[in-house]
């Protein structure tokens, strides 16, 4: 059983993290809530779809990228519903160079019906 079968959310972000480092998208799909919604600087995706394509664009575009959380901040955390704000980085190649980034995160996980933990929304924004 996954971490969100049986685990707690903190156990399901962890999970998120090392699944989105795959770069394979059915590692994450199954820790995301069915209307998962993420706000991003440049983009607002609704839905498995539309976040996998995001998802794959950028891995397409930072090649070997790394995505880790740093100082992470539970906010909330009851029976259905936890809270956690980050401080969030990344580095890998874009163009056949070195980048890096960082910036802030919301994520909000929410036990769905079958009692599994699962991201319902995540907002990034680049540092103020």
């Amino acid at each position: 059983m996954s971490p969100s079968e049986t685990g707690s959310a903190r156990e399901t972000f962890d999970a998120l993290l090392s699944a989105t480092n795959t770069h394979d998208f059915d590692n994450v799909t199954d820790l995301l809530h069915e209307g998962v919604s993420y706000f991003f600087n440049d983009a607002t995706l609704t839905g498995h779809k539309l976040v996998r394509r995001y998802f794959e664009d950028t891995w397409e575009a930072i090649q070997d990228e790394e995505y880790w959380a740093e100082e992470p901040q539970w906010l909330v955390e009851n029976t259905n519903t936890a809270v956690v704000v980050y401080r969030y980085r990344w580095k890998g190649i874009i163009d056949g160079k070195p980048s890096q980034g960082s910036g802030r995160a919301t994520n909000v996980f929410v036990r769905n019906e079958d009692g599994k933990w699962q991201m319902a929304h995540e907002h990034l924004s680049g540092e103020p």
